[in-house]
């Protein structure tokens, strides 16, 4: 599997941070604030793979094109970052050695730690 880091993806995650379309919840509300399989498929749809692939630190490119298994690493619920997706995000770049998207990960982490929301 050759996954790397989506610069494209990535500028767009700072970009939703610096609007403030933040949610700055903790690492353990990952598996209740992440897109459900229905909530993808209808984002897809009505947006279509471009917008879907922003949601996602990582792209495999040895995936086919529009198909989900090419989009790694989400972050978001695709209206808002969250941190506990960064977090998640950057733990498992880490177990499986994507040190890009790991770096990426504690960027956008530390600019969400940064703001005073909390």
């Amino acid at each position: 599997m050759t996954t790397k880091l989506s610069e494209r993806s990535y500028a767009f995650a700072q970009e939703q941070i610096r609007k403030g379309r933040v949610v700055l919840d903790q690492r353990t509300d990952w598996s209740e604030h992440q897109p459900s399989t229905r909530q993808e498929n209808e984002f897809i749809e009505t947006h279509g793979w471009d917008e879907y692939a922003s949601w996602h630190l990582g792209l495999d490119d040895e995936e086919p094109e529009q198909t989900k298994a090419r989009y790694k690493f989400p972050y978001g619920d695709f209206a808002r970052v969250h941190r506990c997706g960064v977090l998640s995000a950057e733990v498992r770049a880490g177990q499986y050695k994507h040190r890009d998207i790991e770096d990426a990960a504690i960027r956008l982490r530390e600019m969400l730690d940064e703001r005073t929301d909390y």
